[in-house]
């Protein structure tokens, strides 16, 4: 992402992340991801930014500044819980190496109409996500392996995020139940709808962002 300790979030780049589209990497734990062939919501990328900024010669540039710009907007940006409907943008694109936890496999159908309900856990979650620039995608994404940041085990690092730290075994390894498990795994995987909502109806203004040495949080200058 950017070399540089500020950034700034522009009205611009809030409308291009009211347009990403996320879908689901199905590698490791698997994790949300924005959309490789239609990162704006349709595949022609330069032309959804054009759209956006007007300008048809920096849209490499203003791409690659959307990895901070999701940063920020993930870190600071607020939204009530509650249930939201949404157009699935995925409903219209051909599945790809991406997934869709909504698309039904033996069909390959998706709804076109989402209504999600964003819990309090969704939301405390959204921020802790490891997001990284996938080279290989050439999108911001989250680290599929260490979703959360730290941890391969990453159900017992929701845990922690969530302020249910759980117990440890003799040789200090967390103990979690399998019914704890599954309720993370599954709200693990509703992160790829929480996050669509997030990005389109979460409340952020433009400014500028910093930071702080040593971290990699971003927070209001």
């Amino acid at each position: 992402m950017s070399e540089t300790d500020t950034f700034d979030l522009t009205l611009e780049r809030i409308a291009l992340i009211r347009r990403m589209v996320v879908a689901w990497n199905g590698a490791e734990a698997g994790a949300p991801m924005i959309h490789p062939d239609a990162p704006y919501g349709s595949t022609d990328r330069d032309g959804d930014i054009f759209n956006v900024t007007g300008d048809d010669e920096g849209a490499d540039e203003e791409h690659r500044a959307m990895g901070d710009a999701l940063a920020v907007f993930l870190r600071n940006a607020t939204l009530k819980p509650g249930r939201y409907q949404y157009h699935n943008p995925l409903a219209k694109l051909a599945p790809a190496d991406v997934f869709d936890v909504f698309r039904d496999e033996a069909t390959g159908e998706t709804p076109e109409h989402i209504t999600f309900e964003v819990t309090d856990e969704h939301l405390r979650l959204l921020p802790q996500l490891s997001l990284e620039w996938d080279d290989a995608h050439d999108v911001p994404s989250v680290d599929p392996k260490r979703p959360y940041g730290h941890m391969t085990w990453y159900t017992v690092e929701m845990a922690v995020h969530l302020g249910e730290a759980p117990e440890k075994d003799a040789e200090g390894r967390a103990i979690l139940t399998d019914e704890q498990e599954n309720r993370l795994e599954r709200l693990h995987r509703e992160m790829q709808p929480a996050m669509q909502i997030f990005l389109r109806y979460g409340d952020l203004g433009p400014g500028p962002f910093r930071q702080p040495d040593g971290t990699i949080g971003w927070d209001p200058a």
